[in-house]
């Protein structure tokens, strides 16, 4: 946690300071949330309620409607994006929320408080020609970490599945008979990806001629690993595609997230339907895969632009 924001919690009236905390729990142990979203949510909450505290407020029931739309529109005049504020806005909710259910407060204020949408870019994706040279790039490799590498690349691509989903996967994760990967998502939920040839002769090599090669006792069941023999490191996947993708010619800089956009939108452009995709992805939500049908439009629309006469 920042300094910033480990005063602003240490100076917080008592009584708000233990809910906060009673919160933080329950984010950790009933929400089963990651590390890095906690911390995420628990740092928007200490600023509301630093607001509150500057403003008077030494209790959970004085966390009001116009205390929410003040601290709202303080961080606008202080420059904050439509995006942080509508990310202010849905960690203020979720602990109101959390408030009312845990009867510290009668009514759950949250849900009068209005909030802008953030503008959702598109994200950058590669063309196919451009995935193909990407996931190839390590193919041919003999050494070791180049065996590990190609099977990043082809994993990340192949699957669609997140860096996180992917250095966490063991040896027993991966069906190779059906060719298919056991996956533990966000919220710790469970899902069955696929994945092709290609991926599955990569995964035979590294684990043939590859992992024996770097694995130590403390390797475990770890699928990937870093030089050390420890599981590999997430920084380590995304330093492996950034390198790949700025060795492709014309492709945009991204990095694994960007794979996994690609491959939705390549999945979407050969003719799957969103609910599949969505399954494939792990979205809790149908709205958060619909983002790549605009993707696909927008590619269509350049497109067409670039070669109809009458565009």
């Amino acid at each position: 946690m920042a300094t910033g924001t480990a005063d602003a919690r240490a100076a917080l009236p008592p009584a708000v300071a233990e809910v906060l905390a009673g919160y933080e729990d329950h984010l950790r142990s009933q929400r089963d949330l990651s590390e890095h979203t906690v911390r995420g949510y628990v740092t928007d909450v200490v600023g509301l309620l630093d607001h509150l505290a500057r403003r008077g407020g030494e209790q959970p029931h004085h966390l009001d409607l116009p205390v929410l739309r003040s601290w709202l529109a303080q961080g606008r005049t202080k420059g904050h994006s439509r995006a942080t504020t509508a990310r202010h806005a849905a960690a203020a909710r979720s602990f109101t929320r959390w408030l009312r259910r845990a009867e510290l407060t009668t009514e759950d204020v949250g849900l009068r408080l209005v909030s802008p949408k953030a503008h959702r870019t598109l994200p950058d994706v590669l063309a196919p020609d451009q995935a193909r040279a990407v996931v190839e790039s390590a193919a041919g490799a003999e050494e070791p970490v180049g065996l590990r590498d190609a099977v990043v690349l082809e994993l990340l691509y192949a699957s669609g599945i997140r860096v996180s989903e992917l250095v966490g996967l063991d040896i027993d994760d991966v069906d190779r008979s059906r060719r298919v990967l056991r996956v533990l998502g966000k919220g710790r939920k469970e899902r069955t990806v696929p994945y092709g040839l290609p991926a599955e002769s990569a995964i035979d090599a590294w684990l043939t001629r590859g992992r024996p090669a770097l694995a130590v006792a403390s390797s475990g069941p770890a699928l990937l690993l870093g030089v050390r023999g420890r599981r590999l490191d997430a920084r380590e996947a995304r330093r492996v595609v950034h390198a790949a993708v700025a060795a492709a010619p014309g492709a945009p800089d991204i990095g694994p997230h960007g794979l996994r956009h690609s491959a939705a939108t390549h999945v979407l452009e050969g003719g799957a339907d969103l609910r599949s995709v969505q399954e494939l992805l792990g979205h809790a939500s149908l709205a958060t895969t619909q983002i790549y049908t605009h993707v696909t439009v927008e590619r269509l629309r350049a497109v067409h632009a670039q070669a109809h006469p009458r565009a």
